[in-house]
């Protein structure tokens, strides 16, 4: 019977070992979603006050999500459910400037009508370029973190090396205020990233913002 002990022993411990792991894989997504990112070195010298509500840029583009966007059924695995989500609960910011000129982000993208029943886990409330992520999940469905693609496939709006939305042109990106010259729809959406998207020449300076106090 001694193998046998020996053998559940074993088991026992190689499933508290894989617990251990995943608690310590979960702090680990954990910490890095609500990490602060510090400006980088290009971000303009002085904070730009963000508040709740307020509208940022030209207002160019509609509100709500488009016909090819979320219209209940799930995007990227991302649901759209009738309560938001509270277990990874994270603010980002996108600036949007075409040829010099900042435009808004809309307000209520993840929410697939005025009458919607739900909303998406990824989304915003107004035109302040503040990106919710409110997700049950600390972790994106196809693993990682939630990034900038899934808010645009959500939104219904093309994003990539030479077009935002309905803009067309060679993009420019900076995370943080630096550059970034990977593909745009991989940038990742963590606590108070600041993402900035210039399409075309000029490419003006990356603001720098400093987040409501309550987010």
């Amino acid at each position: 019977m001694f193998p046998v002990y020996v053998g559940f022993g074993v088991v026992i411990v190689l499933i508290f070992a894989i617990f251990a792991i995943m608690r310590v894989y979960q702090q680990h997504q954990l910490v890095a979603a609500y990490a602060t990112p510090s400006p980088g070195p290009n971000a303009t010298a002085r904070p730009i006050q963000l508040a709740d509500g307020e509208s940022l840029g030209k207002p160019m583009l509609p509100m709500f999500d488009t016909p090819q966007g979320g219209h209940g059924a799930p995007v990227d695995g991302i649901q759209c459910e009738t309560t938001e989500g509270v277990k990874l609960h994270i603010h980002a910011h996108l600036a949007l400037f075409v040829r010099g000129v900042q435009m808004q982000i809309p307000k209520l993208i993840g929410f697939p009508s005025p009458m919607a029943q739900c909303l998406y886990w990824t989304h915003t409330h107004d035109a302040s370029g503040i990106i919710h992520v409110e997700s049950p999940h600390l972790a994106a469905p196809s693993g990682g973190p939630f990034r900038l693609g899934m808010f645009f496939d959500i939104w219904g709006e093309p994003l990539g090396h030479h077009r935002v939305a309905t803009f067309t042109g060679n993009v420019t990106a900076f995370v943080n205020g630096a550059p970034y010259d990977g593909n745009p729809r991989e940038i990742p959406l963590y606590s108070h990233q600041e993402i900035t998207l210039e399409v075309g020449k000029p490419v003006v300076p990356p603001p720098n913002y400093t987040f409501p106090p309550d987010d």
